[in-house]
């Protein structure tokens, strides 16, 4: 069977990472998370003691740092220059400074070219917010996943919990708004569904129902 480029694009909590998760066990591709690049260079960013103010110094981070995603959907761990940041990455800190370097033109591209190059073999499934359209706009299979407001946030806040974070549903709620505004406002590559993605709106749909609509993507293109 062929191995393809599978993209998946949308906002956050419209389960983008756990629908990549579940197809990579199926078919046996590798998953890459494009946020937790995000994230690295955000958390490189921290540790250099580098401004979010100094574009020059961000984009050389994108461009210098060694990022590296290994292992199977259920221990993916993500490698910065050697040192294992899976954990430290999704810091309320790390979280921060990625959301504002991944605004940065110049931060993007250094970016895009680090996840081609992840992917270029094929049997990959890769989700972010531009995949479909800037990273491999030449995808055999793109999805653009939506959900309702309310949903997105209640799963968030789940996902919190999970972590062991108390916080509040309603700032969540405030947060994936603000997020929604940034991604589909900037000015480089912005939060957009390429006209051949395949919309999937998962706010009443179980998992099962929505990798199985996607595995039959799949194997149309297969």
């Amino acid at each position: 069977m062929k191995k393809l480029i599978i993209a998946i694009d949308g906002p956050s909590g419209v389960g983008k990472s756990t629908l990549g998760k579940e197809l990579a066990r199926r078919l046996g591709y590798l998953y890459i998370d494009s946020g937790a690049v995000y994230r690295a260079v955000g958390r490189q960013a921290i540790d250099s003691g580098v401004a979010l103010d100094d574009r020059d110094s961000l984009a050389r981070i994108a461009r210098e740092s060694d990022i590296r995603l290994e292992g199977d959907p259920d221990h993916l761990k993500i490698f910065l220059n050697g040192r294992d940041v899976t954990r430290e990455i999704r810091s309320p800190d790390a979280s921060h400074a990625s959301s504002v370097v991944a605004i940065l033109p110049e931060v993007r591209e250094a970016i895009v070219e680090k996840l081609r190059r992840m992917g270029s073999e094929g049997g990959v499934i890769m989700d972010g917010r531009d995949i479909g359209t800037k990273v491999f706009p030449s995808a055999q299979v793109k999805l653009f996943l939506e959900a309702a407001p309310d949903v997105r946030a209640r799963r968030r806040w789940i996902e919190e919990r999970e972590r062991g974070r108390e916080v509040d549903i309603d700032q969540i709620a405030a947060e994936i708004e603000e997020r929604d505004r940034r991604d589909r406002g900037r000015a480089a590559t912005p939060l957009v569904r390429s006209d051949d993605a395949v919309l999937i709106d998962t706010s009443d749909m179980k998992i099962d129902h929505v990798v199985e609509r996607v595995l039959e993507i799949v194997e149309s293109q297969s």
